[in-house]
């Protein structure tokens, strides 16, 4: 059974330098994108929450509104839509990088499908009406906004266009290669269902891989 999010925020303690490691892999993550002054670093990550999650744990449901932008410290997370058969899963996210369902969250309406941690996952979470507050005080805003609208799109066409163009060999081989560690850990009933083939087909072309 799935766990459903509480509203309850859990906020660990820790170390100084583990802190400080975990707020410069962010910084470095968002600047990707662009320079971040200190001044505007100072004020958006003073409004990052630290969230931990056991597995199986809705973070979201259909028909729930996204409220949250949230970066991956540990664990990884799944986009589906509940099927009678097998649910379609159609996106991850993985550790150092940003999750939300980010249409959802933009939007402020109400989600088409569910987002689930398939292991225990760390997040650290701005609010809707955090990242409003960052748009109004700072520049940070914009970067966080093209990031994450970015990612999402190119997510999105990469995978539509390998459906389109890549054999279901070369869409698991693609995913492997990317994430070679971390999807050791996603079941491969949900591996099936993102590159668009039923278990049994994905199982005969992990033989004749490995």
């Amino acid at each position: 059974m799935n766990e459903v999010v509480s509203n309850r925020y859990k906020k660990p303690d820790l170390g100084r330098e583990e802190f400080n490691k975990i707020m410069e892999k962010i910084r470095q993550h968002l600047e990707e994108t662009g320079k971040i002054t200190d001044a505007d670093w100072l004020i958006f990550s003073s409004k990052l929450i630290r969230q931990e999650f056991p597995k199986r744990t809705l973070l979201l449901k259909i028909g729930e509104t996204e409220n949250h932008l949230s970066f991956i410290e540990k664990g990884i997370v799944r986009f589906y839509i509940p099927k009678e058969d097998n649910d379609l899963t159609f996106s991850f996210a993985f550790e150092n990088g940003f999750v939300s369902a980010y249409d959802a969250f933009l939007t402020q309406t109400p989600s088409t499908y569910h987002v689930e941690t398939l292991t225990s996952t760390v997040l650290w979470r701005l609010t809707y009406n955090d990242l409003q507050a960052i748009y109004k005080e700072t520049a940070i805003g914009n970067t966080i906004g093209r990031h994450a609208s970015e990612g999402l799109f190119l997510g999105t066409l990469k995978r539509e266009l390998s459906l389109l163009n890549d054999t279901a060999e070369q869409r698991y081989l693609k995913l492997f290669t990317e994430q070679p560690q971390l999807i050791q850990k996603i079941p491969l009933k949900y591996i099936a269902s993102y590159i668009g083939i039923k278990p049994q087909s994905l199982s005969r072309i992990r033989k004749r891989i490995y």
